[in-house]
C-alpha cells in the first residue's frame, strides 16, 4: 500500500497499475481487488463442475463468491445470512436458496464446497459442521486473530473433508480485471453507495455499521 489512499490523488508504481477498456468506468474499477481476491479463492478451492456449493455471508466477498461459483459450473448456490437486506441483494443475483441458517435450507447430505465469507466464529463451526463428504471447507473470511473454533479429526480423515484458506492476492489480479471488463459483476448491484470525499468520514460509519454493500468514495 502507499499513502493517500484517502486523498483526491494519490501516486502509484506503474508496475501496478492495470489497464482498462474503454468501457469499464474508473469508479466501478474499485471491485476489481476485491474481485481479485475472490479468483484466488476459487483458485484454491479447485471446484469441479456440478458442486453444490453453501456460503455464509452476502456481503461484498460472499456476493462475489457467488457469481464465481454460478460462473465454474456449480450445480447449486446456496446463501446463509442474518442481514436480511443483504440476502435479498443474493437473491436479485440469483440463488437457489437463502437463509438465516443452514438448517432451513434442505440439504441433510451437506454441500460439496462451504466458504465461510463472514470470519464469524459461529459461522464457520456451523459450516465446518455442513461439508458434505469427500467436501471442502474454505475459509475466505477474515476471523480475529484470537477466533477459535472446533474441529472433529475423525470426522475429517473418516470423510475425506478438506479445510483450507485463502488470503488477499496471488496472480489474480489481471484476470480479475478481464473478467469485470467482461461483465462478470454488475457494478451497479454491488455498489451500494457513491459519496463525495468531503463524507469520507460517513463512508466509514456505514461501513462500520454493516451498511449497503462496495461504497466507493468519489475524489
Amino acid at each position: 500500500t502507499t499513502a493517500g489512499g484517502a486523498a483526491q490523488y494519490a501516486v502509484a508504481p506503474a508496475a501496478n497499475c492495470v489497464r482498462l477498456p474503454d468501457h469499464v468506468r474508473t469508479q466501478d474499477a474499485a471491485l476489481i481487488e476485491p474481485l481479485s481476491c475472490a479468483v484466488r479463492g476459487y483458485d484454491v478451492l479447485r471446484s469441479r463442475l456440478g458442486a453444490h456449493v453453501l456460503i455464509y455471508g452476502s456481503g461484498t466477498m460472499g456476493l462475489m463468491m457467488l457469481e464465481l461459483a454460478k460462473r465454474t459450473g456449480a450445480a447449486s448456490v446456496d446463501v446463509v445470512d442474518l442481514n436480511a437486506d443483504r440476502l435479498a441483494t443474493a437473491r436479485r443475483l440469483g440463488v437457489s436458496g437463502s437463509a438465516a441458517g443452514a438448517d432451513e435450507l434442505d440439504r441433510p447430505q451437506g454441500w460439496d464446497v462451504v466458504i465461510d465469507a463472514t470470519g464469524n466464529a459461529a459461522a464457520i463451526q456451523d459450516g465446518l459442521e455442513r461439508v458434505a463428504k469427500a467436501g471442502t471447507f474454505l475459509q475466505f473470511g477474515v476471523a480475529d486473530y484470537a477466533t477459535r473454533v472446533n474441529i472433529d479429526p475423525y470426522r475429517i480423515y473418516n470423510q475425506e473433508i478438506t479445510i483450507t484458506g485463502s488470503m488477499a492476492v496471488l496472480h489474480s489480479y489481471e484476470r480479475a480485471a478481464e473478467l469485470f471488463a467482461a461483465g462478470v459483476l454488475d457494478p451497479d448491484v454491488f455498489i451500494s453507495d457513491r459519496l463525495p470525499l468531503a463524507e469520507y468520514p460517513q463512508a466509514l460509519d456505514r461501513f462500520a455499521a454493516g451498511m449497503g454493500r462496495k461504497i466507493v468514495v468519489v475524489p
